[in-house]
């Protein structure tokens, strides 16, 4: 879709599952199943949607998915669906990886940042080989050395040999004109969202902050948070912001939904419409 100058499409990198109790914290799974219906194992469909900007000064990519690097037994356990990609998305654009100019990880969980680096023999190297890739200077170093908590979210082979291309920002920062990221701890100490605007008109990639339509509800919060009680602050401060600015509101694992424009009622944030 066109936002001003700007063309926005997104990417699908396929679909994965995790595990429905997980998604939703201490939300009982009698209410979250009515809207994410589990498999036989407990886990949700979720998809895994990047974003390409195309500005009229470079190709802009947000997140790069799961990609191809796991074994069987954890394609297995997160039931991953590459019946499309993140590439084959790229290439029915008319782009090849050598056309990407900026990649853009809100965090570095194995989700968002597979397709940073690819197998090249026995190699793995960056898959964009043009681009700078963009990440919180805590989000890296977090990465690197992750708690008991959440190491099984962070596969340092999914972005450590990107390092040279790597750019680390400390806080909120304009990239272009724009293009903005914003700091959001919760999720992690250090995910950020972006902030896309042309012409009067709004973008948000809200990244884990909101991974889905049926977290718009303010108590609705993954268990995989590190900060709970920031999540809630900044979904309080943001999402009525999102939805007074009618700002289209881009989510990164709606199974339906990529993206929305929101609306406030009763107090609540809802899908418009």
């Amino acid at each position: 879709m066109n936002l001003g100058r700007f063309q926005l499409d997104a990417l699908s990198d396929g679909t994965f599952a995790l595990d429905g109790g997980q998604m939703f914290g201490v939300v009982p799974k009698t209410l979250w199943g009515k809207k994410n219906p589990p498999d036989p194992r407990n886990r949700i469909r979720l998809s895994l949607t990047c974003l390409l900007v195309q500005t009229p000064s470079a190709n802009v990519l947000i997140e790069t998915g799961i990609g191809e690097k796991f074994d069987s037994k954890h394609a297995d356990i997160y039931a991953i669906d590459h019946s499309t990609t993140l590439l084959d998305g790229l290439k029915s654009h008319g782009l090849s990886r050598t056309d990407v100019h900026i990649v853009i990880n809100t965090h570095l969980h194995f989700d968002h940042c597979g397709w940073n680096v690819l197998r090249d023999g026995a190699k793995l190297v960056p898959a964009f080989p043009r681009a700078r890739y963009v990440i919180q200077r805590g989000e890296w170093e977090h990465a690197g050395a992750p708690t008991e908590k959440d190491r099984a979210s962070y596969v340092e082979e999914f972005f450590a040999p990107a390092e040279k291309q790597t750019e680390l920002l400390d806080g909120d920062t304009e990239l272009l004109p724009g293009i903005r990221v914003e700091v959001l701890p919760g999720h992690t100490g250090h995910l950020q969202g972006v902030h896309i605007a042309s012409e009067g008109e709004e973008a948000y990639f809200v990244s884990d902050l909101v991974p889905t339509s049926s977290h718009l509800d303010y108590p609705w919060i993954m268990s995989f948070d590190l900060y709970p009680l920031r999540t809630l602050a900044h979904k309080k401060r943001l999402l009525p912001q999102l939805a007074a600015a009618n700002v289209l509101t881009v989510f990164p694992h709606d199974p339906v939904i990529a993206w929305a424009r929101l609306e406030e009622r009763d107090r609540k944030i809802r899908l418009k419409g």
